[in-house]
């Protein structure tokens, strides 16, 4: 597997952070926390970050105004993939996806199940496109963040990552 780069100068991305929780708050979002610092340390901005309960038409919303904003070009949403009550999340989003990545949640589960063992089922992680906007879906635990941005996202992200990734499609 090659993570060669290239001598192309990166691209900073904006990017805007959701959590899905109807327990966390802004003093306890460790997971929102650590994609927004992760995002910082890649080298790209949060422009844009919320907690949301998990109301489907509320997500959606959320969504929606993000998707349409020309100054969102990715959304890292965290919460409500799991099988629980509160699963809202894939409802509420992939009806506006114009795409779906499919691969992402495949390698998030293999990934997961490194960690995790057969507890991966319970994660519905999905990504996909949407108005030419990135959307990131990732389970709530910070763990999991960190598992799909240090395996997958962070270099997807990377315009200077190869043989390709998603960043390129941007530019500065």
């Amino acid at each position: 597997m090659s993570k060669a780069k290239t001598d192309q100068k990166p691209v900073s991305l904006q990017c805007a952070v959701l959590t899905i929780s109807d327990t966390r708050q802004p003093d306890n979002d460790s997971s929102g926390d650590y994609l927004a610092q992760s995002v910082a340390d890649a080298g790209h901005r949060c422009v844009q970050r919320t907690l949301s309960s998990g109301n489907l038409y509320e997500l959606r919303k959320v969504f929606s105004d993000w998707i349409a904003d020309a100054n969102v070009q990715v959304i890292l949403a965290n919460g409500g993939t799991g099988y629980s009550r509160q699963k809202s999340t894939a409802a509420a989003v992939q009806p506006l996806l114009d795409a779906v990545i499919t691969g992402f949640g495949e390698l998030f589960r293999h990934l997961s199940y490194q960690d995790i063992g057969s507890s991966m089922l319970q994660s519905d992680a999905f990504a996909g496109t949407a108005n030419n906007t990135l959307v990131f879906c990732l389970p709530g635990s910070t763990n999991a963040c960190r598992t799909a941005w240090e395996g997958i996202i962070r270099d997807q992200l990377d315009s200077t990552h190869r043989p390709c990734n998603f960043g390129a499609g941007f530019h500065a």
